[in-house]
């Protein structure tokens, strides 16, 4: 598929956008992200697609990155989070990228594949994640997670996670949305075949298919 908005080429880079791709990765990576020779580092597709609006792109990846770097949730219950959101939105760029993460933080093949069923599946979540899974489902269904499931989650968690827990599914929707109408493509590193298939996702799809 053609991407709707394919990458911002480089030679449409400016300061603005420079100050963009910096704003929400280490020093280090921002650096490599703007060289040109051999210790230059390519810009992910889902980053540099979104450069045509650099005022909006730089704050966002500063605010993703206290997500990613300065969590209260755990690396692995995030991940179950995006990975059910990456499902429920059917966006490949986002499944594919988290299904490469989620295998930093211990999340197995045959969990990813039980990621598909939700909490009730059949899979033996502990009780914690699934319900983590089942509020982000609540969460895109009616727009709030249920008394029972919250009441659940508040006796485990404290209340900076259960804010950060709304923000990581608000946030990862909203990701998927975009990717999916820009039609970001892959990128080169990325293998689609390296976790479960997503199922087909057309016009057609219901708001939030299961």
């Amino acid at each position: 598929m053609t991407p709707r908005v394919p990458p911002l080429p480089r030679d449409r880079w400016d300061d603005a956008v420079e100050a963009a791709l910096r704003a929400g990765v280490p020093r280090e990576v921002g650096d490599r992200f703007m060289a040109t020779g051999p210790d230059a580092m390519r810009v992910p597709n889902g980053i540099s697609s979104v450069m045509y609006h650099p005022a909006l792109a730089g704050p966002y990846l500063a605010y993703n990155a206290v997500l990613l770097r300065e969590p209260k949730l755990t690396h692995r219950q995030r991940e179950l989070i995006v990975l059910r959101v990456a499902w429920r939105t059917r966006s490949p760029y986002e499944w594919v990228q988290h299904v490469r993460l989620a295998r930093r933080y211990s999340i197995t093949d045959a969990e990813l594949e039980a990621i598909g069923g939700g909490a009730d599946g059949g899979h033996p979540w502990e009780p914690l994640e699934a319900d983590l899974i089942r509020a982000t489902d609540e969460a895109l269904d009616q727009y709030r997670v249920t008394d029972a499931t919250w009441t659940r989650l508040a006796a485990q968690l404290e209340d900076a996670q259960m804010v950060e827990l709304m923000y990581v599914i608000g946030t990862y929707t909203c990701l998927a949305m975009v990717f999916n109408s820009l039609g970001i493509e892959l990128d080169p590193e990325l293998d689609p075949s390296s976790g479960p298939a997503l199922p087909a996702h057309d016009d057609g799809d219901l708001k939030g298919a299961r």
